[in-house]
């Protein structure tokens, strides 16, 4: 695109969309520079949270927007999601995370009303052990989730909640309105 090209009008509602995201106040949203060669427009934001067993997560939500399409993408906008969080060593060795860390994005796609097609991605998880001089905890447990799908239009309101409540489910923030209680040790 030269800088004659004009912004099409699908992509500003689409960026408007997700503009107009207000999400709870532990998701911390904020613009980043966008990926530049994935598409001809492109938009992203980054995500920090914290949840309430100190655990950790950081998020990016990229907008790519071809007028002509790309293979694979099943339409014009490809709305692509990196997140990352550090886990407790008892659920990072659950046989099931992967699963479940996938339906954290299914169900928030479900609840939040995005529609959507063409949807694939991963679960990774990952182990380091640090030695020698190196600082920090000897041993960390993390979960990578990428994926990336196709909205079937510029309403990505939805879609932007769906990626703030991924990351409210990663660090195990419960539901808005619900109160966690403390675990009382017994004597």
């Amino acid at each position: 695109m030269t800088a004659m090209t004009p912004v099409p009008e699908l992509f500003r509602e689409a960026v408007a969309a997700l503009k107009s995201v207000r999400p709870r106040p532990e998701v911390q949203l904020e613009t980043m520079r966008a990926p530049q060669r994935l598409a001809p427009w492109s938009f992203a934001v980054s995500c920090e949270v914290a949840g309430p067993a100190d655990v950790l997560a950081s998020g990016r939500l990229v907008l790519l927007h071809d007028p002509d399409g790309q293979e694979g993408w099943d339409g014009v906008l490809r709305l692509v999601m990196y997140v990352r969080a550090e886990l407790d060593r008892e659920l990072a060795t659950d046989p099931f995370l992967p699963a479940v860390g996938w339906s954290w994005l299914t169900e928030a796609l479900e609840a939040s009303g995005a529609s959507w097609t063409a949807l694939g991605g991963t679960v990774t998880e990952t182990s380091s052990a640090r030695f020698g001089d190196i600082a920090g905890p000897s041993r960390t447990d993390d979960l990578e989730l990428r994926a990336s799908w196709t909205p079937t239009d510029a309403a990505l309101r939805a879609h932007g909640y769906a990626f703030c409540q991924v990351m409210a489910s990663v660090v195990g923030l419960p539901p808005v309105g619900v109160t966690l209680f403390e675990q009382r040790q017994s004597s």
